[in-house]
């Protein structure tokens, strides 16, 4: 949520920025409700203030004065929750250097990393190759859970295994926090992430109706909302995290894409970055996780490129995204395996997480990026590391997680 202050004082940037993100924003109207909401609200403090000044003797006027009060306060609540509304449709506002698109095919290609494999024959797909070793078996999940899952078998679970101890060696070293959140959140902290706001992400996330508690896509939304109406010390920032757990997806919009395989799945699991840090430090932090993704990247000698998103593809919480998308020989094509995301203060506002400045309170920014999707990632592998026989050359960064093992055959 940004400042409503900043809106006053901005609206023709923020009409801009809306624009920009391909979001359509009455911010006339919201500006209007706000004038209203507060010409209200500051009338009924003037009328309890004369309710505290009148004496017991004055007890007509005291129930006059508390009759008109009562009279305004459902107009105040019906304006309150209109211009609440309103406000939660207006998204994070692009930063400077983001590119103006409609959408992602106006995604800028910032770098390409890496040499892509070199085959003496022709590079197969990964599901054939994972289901010719029995590593992955999508089949038996959908008798078992429907369409969209898998068992991860054998060499694909050392492999996740692997990943996960690999990540949290090289994040532990860069000053991250690791924990294991909880994968169900309650619906005000789901809404303070900011991922109740539209039609879209309610059909996304899974609702358990009974306990009226969502299950989380990414460790970001659960991580996000441990610090919630928390005050941090300015010593104590940047406060990093590292989150491994299991997310949930609907994948509502994505009917006849990826549908076969593990690409595009309901439960995946997951190592996420996370960040809390000073508002003048968010661009380097930004940096910062770029850079943390790409060195596991490297260390995994995966061929990659770094694409900034454009105004039309970014979420609405971002102000500014990084996607890595590695090189799948098996589909000629590159696939996004990370993504990583300046949220600024915009979650922050809503989670009512702020910071001491010498002796001013300001809102924190927040953070995140992925470390590793293991699923897109056993993809990556499976693909870049085939050989002819058919097996799988573990990359060797892996290895010593493994037991020594250097080929899943």
């Amino acid at each position: 949520m940004l400042d409503i202050k900043y809106i006053r004082e901005n609206s023709d940037k923020i009409k801009d920025g809306c624009r920009k993100k391909n979001v359509n924003c009455d911010i006339d109207l919201l500006l209007k409700l706000d004038k209203e909401h507060r010409k209200l609200l500051q009338e009924i403090e003037g009328l309890k203030a004369e309710q505290n000044k009148l004496g017991k003797e004055q007890q007509e006027e005291a129930r006059a004065l508390k009759n008109k009060i009562k009279e305004i306060e459902p107009e105040l609540k019906k304006l309150w929750v209109e211009y609440n509304s309103l406000m939660k449709q207006v998204p994070n506002m692009p930063l400077e250097d983001v590119p103006v698109g409609k959408n992602e095919s106006d995604n800028k290609i910032l770098r390409k990393e890496g040499k892509k494999p070199e085959f003496s024959f022709g590079p197969k797909d990964y599901l054939d190759i994972a289901e010719n070793l029995d590593i992955i078996d999508i089949k038996r999940a959908s008798k078992a859970s429907g369409t969209r899952f898998g068992y991860i078998k054998g060499g694909a679970a050392l492999l996740e295994f692997a990943l996960i101890q690999f990540a949290s060696n090289v994040l532990s070293k860069e000053g991250f926090i690791p924990i294991i959140p909880p994968v169900m959140l309650t619906k005000n902290a789901m809404s303070a992430m900011g991922f109740l706001d539209k039609k879209s992400d309610t059909e996304e996330v899974y609702y358990l109706e009974k306990d009226d508690l969502y299950l989380i896509g990414t460790s970001e939304q659960s991580i996000g909302a441990m610090h919630i109406d928390e005050l941090f010390q300015e010593k104590e920032l940047p406060k990093r995290y590292f989150g491994f757990s299991t997310c949930f997806r609907r994948e509502a919009g994505a009917y006849g894409k990826d549908t076969k395989g593990i690409l595009r799945v309901h439960q995946f699991d997951k190592i996420e970055m996370f960040s809390f840090c000073k508002p003048e430090n968010s661009s380097e932090e930004h940096k910062l996780i770029l850079s943390i993704q790409e060195k596991l990247m490297k260390k995994l000698k995966l061929s990659y490129q770094v694409v900034h998103l454009s105004t039309g593809d970014i979420s609405a919480s971002s102000a500014s995204t990084y996607d890595i998308e590695t090189w799948m020989p098996g589909q000629n094509q590159y696939r996004e395996t990370h993504s990583t995301s300046n949220c600024t203060d915009f979650q922050a506002r809503r989670l009512n997480t702020r910071y001491k400045d010498k002796d001013e309170i300001k809102f924190v920014h927040t953070l995140n990026g992925t470390a590793f999707a293991i699923g897109r990632m056993l993809v990556a592998i499976i693909e870049n590391c085939q050989q002819k026989d058919g097996s799988i050359k573990v990359p060797k960064v892996l290895r010593e997680y493994m037991n020594g093992i250097k080929k899943i055959s």
